[in-house]
């Protein structure tokens, strides 16, 4: 690093992974500084700066040279496990310099002084880690803890759905349960469904248990499809919490998000099943990921939001360490869950092998991925088509912008849910010539009649901007076309 890239991290000022000392303190202070950064996302000290101004004051040779020696001798001597530190002296001018020590993220975690605290970055600050969930939480990072091979307590073999256990069998080994050749629950230990002492695993509960949610009541789907593009928003479209096994909560899932997306022809024929806005193929990717890899340790549901220019899907945890954003989209993966990976590795599609974002991305899906260390959350925000539904019906329809079409629509129909003012629009457009109720369902990507006709078609029709045309011997089925007066919008 130069002098000039040094100045501009100094004049930025202190955050979670730039830390200023005037002079090197006590082995103590430096080691609750060292031991901080290492059981986050790792840093810098910098050395000959002070700490409230950014004022570069600056070491002498000497004050280097001692500063740099006791770094290293804190880092090994103070901090448990042994750090390894890296150090850069850059000048400031003729005869004073600045000491940086840089830190790596941990692999090791939690790293703890000779006292045996633990610190974790708090912003520029430190703060001291007590609960035990906490300290659960950076050995799970370090990969040395896996909760989903814990055990639940109070549960037992009764707790487990035989069917599901005969089910994997039958579809991995080729055999029911009572071929295996071991007795039923020395086989659901074997499978690691049951622990040693005969409670269930977390993972054996949770993918092969009668009713997860009774123990675990947090491992869950929250799902909510809000109107208009606020989660603060009083009203919803449609709202589930689904509960059952992983794999229940998987199909579930992409159950609701089928039933609150749309689907369109994308110059399919006519005849054809629509395909949903959204890729689902990517959606199927992101959300059995979310439910494999989520972090278990957290007391929080995964959680599917649809907006009507987004989809999220968030789930509790953040990467694992020492993952980035960017080792998604090249295929890298760490298994947070290894003993659930591989419980959906045989039996649902997941493969357990990274390349999910990567078959999400070759979908054309567009993601956004937010590592949210503040939240402990980690979301995939997909953007749904820039005007919903009515894109596809408009193919063909060149130079035609659905906010141009009827734009005093919401004076002339009331009764229209405002939500539903592009699907009119579409209806509007496309009935320039006689249309039936199911062209204008495909059109619009609805799969119930009722609704239709409740929120457009009945609005449209007594707001006098579409009237019906009997049909004839060759088109015996009722047709709808633009009144004379919509005309004129």
């Amino acid at each position: 690093m130069n002098k000039e890239q040094i100045l501009e991290i100094i004049r930025c000022g202190e955050n979670s992974r730039v830390q200023f000392k005037e002079h090197f303190t006590t082995q103590k202070q430096m080691a609750e500084e060292l031991v901080a950064m290492a059981n986050a996302k790792g840093g810098m000290i910098i050395i000959g700066c002070k700490d409230k101004t950014g004022e570069i004051v600056g070491l002498s040779y000497d004050e280097v040279q001692v500063a740099s020696r006791e770094l290293g001798n804190t880092a090994q001597e103070h901090v448990k496990p042994t750090i390894y530190l890296q150090t850069e002296t850059i000048p400031v001018n003729e005869d004073r310099s600045i000491l940086v020590a840089y830190v790596d993220e941990g692999v090791n975690k939690p790293y703890k002084n000779l006292s045996g605290d633990i610190y974790v970055k708090q912003g520029a600050d430190k703060r001291r880690v007590t609960e035990n969930a906490e300290i659960l939480r950076l050995f799970h990072q370090s990969g040395t803890y896996y909760p989903d091979h814990e055990k639940v307590r109070g549960t037992n073999m009764a707790d487990v759905n035989r069917s599901l256990v005969e089910e994997y069998c039958t579809k991995n080994f080729g055999k029911p349960v009572d071929d295996m050749g071991v007795p039923y629950e020395r086989l659901l230990e074997n499978l690691h469904i049951l622990a040693s002492n005969g409670e269930c695993t977390l993972a054996g509960l949770l993918f092969f248990g009668l009713a997860p949610q009774q123990y675990m009541p947090s491992m869950m789907i929250k799902a909510v499809a809000f109107y208009g593009n606020d989660m603060g928003g009083l009203e919803y479209r449609d709202s589930k919490d689904i509960v059952g096994t992983v794999p229940l909560l998987f199909e579930q899932g992409m159950s609701f998000l089928k039933a609150n997306l749309h689907s369109v022809q994308a110059g399919q024929g006519f005849n054809s099943v629509g395909k949903l806005e959204i890729s689902q193929i990517a959606l199927e990717e992101i959300l059995q990921n979310a439910l494999v890899h989520r972090e278990y340790i957290a007391n929080a549901p995964i959680r599917i939001l649809i907006f009507d220019n987004r989809v999220e899907i968030i789930s509790p945890g953040t990467l694992p360490s020492g993952m980035t954003v960017d080792d998604l989209r090249f295929g890298n993966t760490l298994q947070r869950n290894p003993l659930m990976a591989q419980f959906c590795s045989r039996t649902m599609q997941y493969r357990g092998i990274g390349t999910g974002i990567l078959r999400a991305i070759k979908e054309g899906a567009q993601m956004e991925f937010d590592n949210s260390e503040s939240g402990n959350q980690f979301a995939v925000r997909f953007r749904r088509p820039v005007v919903g539904v009515a894109t596809s019906a408009m193919e063909g329809a060149k130079g035609v912008n659905l906010m141009d079409l009827y734009p005093d629509l919401t004076e002339r129909c009331p009764k229209l849910p405002k939500t539903e003012r592009n699907n009119a629009r579409v209806v509007l457009h496309l009935c320039e010539l006689p249309k039936s109720v199911v062209e204008l369902m495909e059109a619009t990507g609805y799969e119930s009649r009722t609704s239709f006709r409740r929120k457009i078609l009945t609005p449209l029709l007594e707001a006098d901007l579409l009237k019906p045309v009997l049909g004839d011997k060759n088109s015996p089925k009722q047709r709808y076309i633009l009144q004379d007066s919509a005309l004129m919008s």
